[in-house]
């Protein structure tokens, strides 16, 4: 079965249809910045668009940079906060005329780690990362997913965690591998307290650089430490893979 996964991000939403048995993207990738500002209407006029390019009209899963509640937005840290208190699921059905589930974006991301790549089998406690102009987070227990962590906003010295460590901050910082490396190190660490989790995954753009950084992890932690192999299409597989469940099914069990 072929359902449209939309990944909404803070510079880009893209989607693709995915073979939601395979966890395949069944034709290319297609992108399109994000509109700033990024209004509701705005945006779901580009996954109105996305929908387009790919002649779609069935079920579709949409990701979202937040805090979602049966379909409502609760928080917006990296988006327009004209977001909070709306109904994303009602706004994106009524540009794409079919059903929509839409989730908080790293949520859908582990979904896709946990059915078809790096925690795929993994059972315990399992944090997946996602590393990017914040930082998203989904916590597994035996494969079932506790919907909505913000661990990006966890305090370090004295800041949100994702305002030290996300790739952003690396960027504008002018961080080197070591320098990064050890933050997230100090990071993964206040997890550990808090979770004793037994794996952590680095998701996110991030990922593709994983032999960068991941030896420099591994080296520092006590927690198995992997990189994400669904990459950035985690988030595009794992919307479609959660809008082709059965209603009613919010926590799934992979």
């Amino acid at each position: 079965m072929n359902i449209l996964g939309i990944d909404i991000g803070g510079t880009g939403i893209k989607g693709a249809p995915v073979n939601v048995e395979t966890g395949e993207l069944t034709d290319e990738r297609f992108r399109i910045p994000t509109p700033h500002p990024a209004l509701p209407n705005a945006v779901a006029d580009v996954v109105e668009e996305i929908a387009k390019h790919f002649h779609h009209t069935g079920p579709t899963g949409v990701t979202f940079p937040g805090i979602i509640k049966k379909g409502v937005v609760y928080s917006a840290a990296n988006v327009d906060k004209s977001w909070v208190n709306t109904d994303a699921g009602a706004l994106f059905h009524n540009h794409l005329g079919g059903p929509v589930t839409v989730l908080n974006d790293a949520d859908a991301a582990g979904i896709a780690e946990m059915q078809f790549g790096a925690g795929r089998g993994r059972n315990g406690i399992v944090i997946l990362l996602t590393f990017g102009t914040g930082i998203g987070s989904a916590i597994f227990n035996d494969g079932k997913l506790l919907p909505n962590s913000e661990f990006g906003h966890l305090q370090i010295r004295e800041k949100d965690a994702e305002k030290r460590v996300s790739e952003k901050a690396r960027e504008e910082k002018n961080l080197d591998w070591d320098e990064w490396s050890d933050r997230v190190s100090e990071y993964l660490s206040e997890l550990e307290k808090l979770f004793s989790p037994d794996l952590f995954i680095i998701g996110g753009g991030l990922s593709k650089k994983a032999d960068k950084f991941l030896p420099l992890l591994t080296a520092k932690t006590e927690v198995l430490v992997e990189a994400a192999q669904m990459r950035n299409e985690a988030g595009i597989i794992g919307a479609a893979c959660l809008a082709a469940r059965p209603p009613g099914m919010d926590l799934p069990a992979i």
